[in-house]
């Protein structure tokens, strides 16, 4: 008989804006954060979980030497419980997932938690070495976005685009005009708006507490990023964010964000999960990953 993937509970944290309120928050504590609280949501034993699968994109700071097992390890897991980082830079939380039902499919396990973590707020600066005595080559790089120590190998292939210079290819090439791309944000912003206002995120985020350097901790619940005041008008009125030539098209406004946060999955094989007495909230088809043009990597 086939085994299914079965996700039991998934959770999140709020979404922080950059430099906002999630910004003192460790990357390895967010994720152990959001995995202690899968854990005591679901009520799974945790010496049943036999892996922990988590993407993150950066790990150049507080992020290094495998979050996952770091994160797994401040939840209070089993030291017996390992931990895998994935990077698949923006799919690296949903190929964490995916992992871990190709494990259960194909019966290499039966208890997974997945999922990912970001804290681009405490992204670090990095400096190349020098290669010989009084070398003045070295480079500096604010890792929090884009490129850093490009091999010029690399370069001469393919010209490292930024993420937004990327976004401005594919919507000349495919002809997404910037009122679209507006119109795209607001409705965005508008479901953001309108499914916080009916409480629908209530059972998904996990409040995240803030120490604070006097009084009581501040506990953040709701999402940062998100502006429900958003109109067309205000839309129309920012420049373009990476494009050298007045015809851009893609914004501040119209752009993803750059924000903090954490989430998990619990994955349980199917049979497995009904034998435990756990209820699954879905299942998790096939998936596939295909490359692309990296100066249109939108469009993977």
């Amino acid at each position: 008989m086939q085994r299914r993937a079965a996700i039991i509970t998934a959770l999140r944290t709020p979404v922080g804006r950059h430099a906002g309120a999630l910004a003192s928050v460790r990357p390895d504590d967010l994720a152990a954060h959001i995995i202690k609280a899968v854990v005591a949501r679901s009520g799974i034993d945790p010496a049943l979980i036999e892996d922990v699968y988590f993407g993150a994109t950066n790990q150049a700071g507080e992020d290094n030497r495998n979050v996952a097992r770091m994160a797994a390890l401040l939840a209070g897991l089993p030291a017996s419980v390992p931990g895998s980082t994935v990077n698949r830079l923006c799919a690296s939380g949903l190929e964490a997932v995916n992992i871990a039902a190709r494990m259960i499919e194909a019966s290499h396990g039966d208890v997974f938690i997945a999922g990912g973590v970001e804290s681009m707020s405490r992204a670090p600066y990095v400096l190349s070495k020098a290669e010989s005595a009084f070398d003045r080559s070295q480079q500096i790089f604010d890792t929090s976005i884009g490129w850093r120590l490009v091999n010029p190998r690399m370069a001469a292939l393919h010209y490292p685009f930024s993420m937004g210079e990327t976004a401005e290819n594919v919507a000349r090439k495919h002809k997404i005009s910037r009122a679209d791309q507006d119109q795209f944000a607001l409705q965005s912003q508008q479901r953001w708006s309108a499914a916080h206002q009916r409480g629908l995120f209530a059972q998904e985020i996990v409040p995240v507490e803030i120490p604070q350097r006097k009084g009581a901790p501040t506990l953040v619940s709701v999402d940062e990023h998100p502006r429900p005041d958003t109109t067309l008008e205000n839309l129309a009125k920012l420049k373009p964010a990476f494009s050298k030539d007045d015809q851009g098209t893609v914004t501040a406004g119209n752009s993803s964000g750059i924000n903090d946060g954490a989430a998990a999955l619990l994955i349980v094989e199917a049979g497995l999960a009904k034998s435990l007495g756990l209820q699954p909230i879905a299942f998790i088809g096939p998936s596939a990953a295909a490359g692309v043009d990296p100066a249109f990597m939108g469009l993977g």
